[in-house]
């Protein structure tokens, strides 16, 4: 299997994404969807606890999705593509909501894919605002696309 993830850059910054990713010879692909930052151990339907703020939601959330993916047969490594969902405010866009925490993502990929850390190699994600998600405390989900191994 080849994987490549394509570097976006703006002038000559960097981005902290990439602009997309091409495999070839792939034995499947997975599709993960619905990471948040509910505490796995609670049942949302009878009132199970999210985690407080944004920064330890998006941790769970990431953390959700790397085990999946790993359930399923692959790795963070084979990252294809990601989506972010983000609750408001916006007031100056999504990227620089108080809920979206890029500290928190960048930092997760450095500690668990040093390889597709942002000022590495960074898989390609959109950034989605929303009202709202599953339960009313949510501020994060996350999901991504991922290739199986050969």
């Amino acid at each position: 299997m080849e994987k490549k993830n394509f570097r976006l850059y703006h002038g000559e910054t960097l981005m902290p994404w990439g602009k997309g990713s091409v495999v070839k010879g792939a034995k499947g692909f997975v599709f993960v969807a619905g990471c948040e930052g509910q505490d796995p151990t609670q049942n949302m339907f009878k009132g199970g606890a999210v985690a407080a703020g944004a920064d330890a939601q998006m941790r769970v959330a990431l953390q959700k999705m790397k085990d999946r993916l790993e359930e399923m047969g692959t790795t963070m490594e084979n990252i294809l593509h990601m989506t972010i969902y983000v609750v408001g405010p916006f007031p100056e866009g999504v990227a620089f909501s108080p809920n979206y925490r890029r500290d928190v993502l960048h930092q997760f990929f450095r500690e668990n894919c040093p390889e597709m850390a942002f000022d590495k190699n960074p898989p390609p994600f959109d950034l989605v605002g929303v009202a709202g998600l599953a339960h009313k405390d949510m501020l994060v989900e996350v999901g991504c696309t991922a290739v199986l191994p050969d």
